[in-house]
């Protein structure tokens, strides 16, 4: 029989005490609370709590418990006066139950508080003490200990009537929670004020005859008022909470998150909502990432919106059209392999690939820029036809390697349009692709130029959780180093948001690797920028993918990129990698390897980048000995020619350059008495690509020419027209002609004298 109740004594505590859900809570790396949400029984229960503040331990062992520490589970000095008291009023008016007890009554809920229920109580709470300590004891009753309404426990309701973490509390709020659980229904803040108060000072002053606390600070902590109202929970990262509580129910979390700069961060996107709204635009979202780490600083999931818009929407997990935030990536893998060079010229002219014609957002025409600066300015028609010179099937194959999630087509789905917005990616992916970007140069200055295999892992944001970079060794995981410096510095040029287009003129001006985005239709607005020790994240647009006028990356997602760098500590800029990169003589005006006939520079470029071909744009010509005239052995001596280097561009492109480059010359023509040697080339400005025209009409209801335009290296040629092998007329000098063609298809032919010979298919449309 004794064998028998051992057993049952030994199995009769329940494991675990208590199986109450809890609320799912968020902190930082010190505890402090970003957000919670409530447990599914409708109460603010936060999990067990890890240790108990020493003043509310003092303050609830002087209350309920004096002599906690010397007895093993129950007093029975304390049981014979309850039982007394009980007696002579006729009713149970004490208890007479020790801290022990009273953590065995919270876990058995819902049992009539009767003497046979106090037996159990006593024998379970015997069992306790064998099996736990003091303190894992007092952490139980600190947990799970009401303090009114539906709050449980000290976590919360240092929370809830404080506004405090329970380690911060004074004396006086320490005791006025420690009285709480006694009567909790009765006494609760905001609620009989007067019994509350004289409880609270009555425990003060048994602390004070304790010499818990001094005679000072007696008095200072009896002159204190009692809360009046409960204070709101922090809710500092609602976004995150939501997010880690799908798998994390009921758990508290310890995050990665910088509070103050969350803080912050939320306050400037309250303001920026502010702004925005005017403009009917009503969801934004920041991330900020620690490049060295990979972890977490702030997370914004959305904008301090409402429902109708969308609020509960996490936005940095949402997949949207990636405007030109991929750009870089192409600049930087066409330099890594040696098919493009920093300042190389690329082609800026109308452009129609297998009927897709891109345009850039001014819908202007450089004819040919630096690839640096199309890059800097994000023109999209140099993009589309990198991508296409690159190779679009084999840049989609390379971008698997950054795992972006919503990336999932294939590249005959996207075409072209993939590099200038055609697919859709989130801010969390694109942000851990800028800062394995910014880790690759970090990593290989401090790793004696070797590379991690495992560059662009998952950023965390839990903090037990570490970033595993993989092993170091001498294979790219992608880009080599040179090629992301001089992607980064090419990035670090785009020009700044207004106010801030002197940045560079300043000391305290931030350097910072960015792009900006913005995708078809005005819908998604993106501003990422990476420096060596943060990357931070903006997406600006509507939820629901309404576009809005004046919704661009430069007007509406810098701004606010901009603010949020501001709050971070600077950072030095990233030292070239000069392992990765060999200096070159490259020509002046064209980017290209210098040729003999060019004038030159030295530059870094990509270690890949010596096998690119030498500058095709200048051409050694002969002038008169006045360098008016081109000048030939038919008509001049070759002792007395001048021979000169000449920057020619093909005509296309000489014809759009010219006009943003007033130094651009064209060649000289020849002297009248000279044979010409007509090797020029021409290319049609009007129509573009195999197109439809449409016949003007005018204000009187009258149909219109149609201007078909060509360009010419050498204007001076004489150019003759047809349509459809029907001579129609011969330009020279301006190459432009007027037609009025029937409705249908037609074929433009145009030869000029030295039989060059060009043709474009046309339908013509009323």
């Amino acid at each position: 029989m004794i064998g028998v109740a051992s057993i049952w004594y030994y199995f009769s505590l329940p494991s675990p005490l208590f199986d109450d859900p809890t609320a799912t809570v968020i902190e930082t790396k010190s505890g402090e609370l970003l957000g919670a949400k409530i447990a599914k029984d409708g109460q603010w229960r936060f999990p067990e709590t890890d240790s108990v503040p020493y003043k509310f331990k003092d303050c609830i062992i002087a209350f309920e418990d004096q002599q906690f520490y010397k007895h093993l589970g129950f007093n029975p000095v304390a049981m014979f006066e309850a039982i007394g008291e009980n007696l002579e009023a006729g009713k149970v008016v004490r208890g007479g139950s020790t801290i022990t007890q009273q953590v065995i009554r919270l876990s058995r809920k819902g049992q009539k508080r009767t003497y046979y229920e106090k037996v159990i109580e006593l024998i379970l709470a015997t069992r306790l003490e064998l099996g736990k300590s003091k303190e894992d004891i007092l952490k139980l009753y600190a947990s799970y200990a009401p303090f009114g309404g539906n709050v449980v426990g000290i976590d919360m309701a240092s929370w809830r009537y404080f506004g405090l973490p329970a380690h911060q509390l004074s004396w006086s709020e320490s005791a006025t929670l420690a009285v709480l659980p006694n009567a909790p229904s009765l006494i609760y803040p905001g609620k009989n004020q007067i019994q509350l108060l004289k409880k609270r000072n009555r425990l003060l002053k048994t602390l004070l005859e304790q010499e818990k606390i001094d005679s000072i600070t007696y008095q200072l902590s009896v002159s204190e008022s009692l809360p009046q109202k409960p204070y709101k929970l922090p809710q500092d990262a609602s976004h995150l909470l939501d997010r880690l509580a799908r798998d994390n129910k009921g758990e508290r979390m310890q995050t990665t998150i910088n509070r103050t700069l969350q803080q912050q961060i939320n306050k400037l996107a309250e303001r920026h909502h502010g702004i925005l709204k005017q403009n009917e635009v009503h969801n934004l979202a920041v991330l900020v990432l620690d490049v060295r780490t990979r972890e977490v600083l702030s997370y914004v999931g959305n904008a301090p919106t409402d429902k109708a818009h969308q609020k509960d929407v996490d936005i940095i997990r949402a997949a949207r059209s990636t405007g030109s935030t991929l750009k870089p990536l192409l600049y930087a893998a066409m330099m890594d392999k040696g098919e493009l060079l920093p300042e190389q010229l690329v082609s800026d002219i109308p452009t129609v690939i297998a009927g897709y014609t891109p345009m850039n957002y001014d819908e202007s025409f450089n004819g040919a820029v630096p690839a640096n600066k199309a890059l800097a300015r994000s023109l999209n028609i140099p993009a589309v036809r990198l991508l296409q010179q690159y190779g679009l099937q084999r840049f989609r194959d390379e971008l698997n390697i950054f795992k972006i999630k919503d990336l999932k087509y294939t590249a005959d789905h996207y075409g072209l349009s993939l590099i200038v917005g055609g697919a859709e990616g989130n801010l969390w992916d694109l942000c851990k692709t800028y800062a394995g970007l910014a880790g690759t140069l970090n990593h290989y200055e401090e790793s004696s130029s070797e590379y991690y295999s495992n560059e662009f892992a998952e950023p965390i944001v839990l903090a037990n959780q570490s970033v595993d970079f993989g092993k170091l060794e001498q294979e790219k995981p992608m880009y080599g180093s040179g090629s992301i410096w001089l992607t980064f510095e090419a990035m670090k040029k785009v020009n700044r948001p207004e106010g801030d287009e002197a940045w560079e003129f300043y000391d305290s001006a931030r350097e910072i690797a960015w792009k900006t985005g913005t995708s078809f239709g005005n819908r998604d607005a993106w501003a990422i920028g990476a420096s060596r020790d943060y990357v931070v994240g903006v997406w600006i647009g509507n939820a629901d993918g309404e576009g809005r006028p004046e919704l661009t990356g430069l007007n509406s997602a810098a701004p606010l990129l901009f603010d949020v760098v501001n709050l971070l500590p600077n950072s030095n800029w990233f030292p070239a990698p000069y392992d990765d990169l060999v200096e070159a003589e490259v020509c002046a005006l064209s980017g290209f390897l210098a040729s003999g006939e060019c004038t030159s520079k030295k530059m870094l470029i990509p270690s890949a980048g010596i096998k690119t071909k030498p500058c095709p744009y200048h051409k050694l010509i002969h002038l008169d000995p006045s360098r008016e005239f081109r000048v030939n052995s038919s008509c001049e001596s070759v002792d007395t020619m001048i021979h000169v280097p000449w920057f020619v561009l093909p005509p296309l492109q000489a014809y759009y350059f010219k006009g943003k480059h007033a130094s651009y010359k064209n060649l000289p023509p020849y002297r009248s008495d000279c044979v010409k040697e007509l090797t020029g080339n021409m290319d049609f400005i009007f129509p573009k690509g195999n197109s439809s025209v449409y016949l003007p009409k005018g204000f009187d209801g009258k149909t219109n020419d149609v201007i078909l335009k060509i360009a010419h290296t050498i204007p001076e040629t004489r150019v003759f027209w047809y349509i459809d092998d029907n001579f129609i007329g011969v330009t020279k000098q301006f190459h432009e002609m007027p037609v009025k063609p029937s409705p249908g298809k037609h074929i433009i032919t145009v030869i000029d004298e030295k039989g060059n010979e060009l043709k474009k298919r046309i339908e013509i449309k009323e």
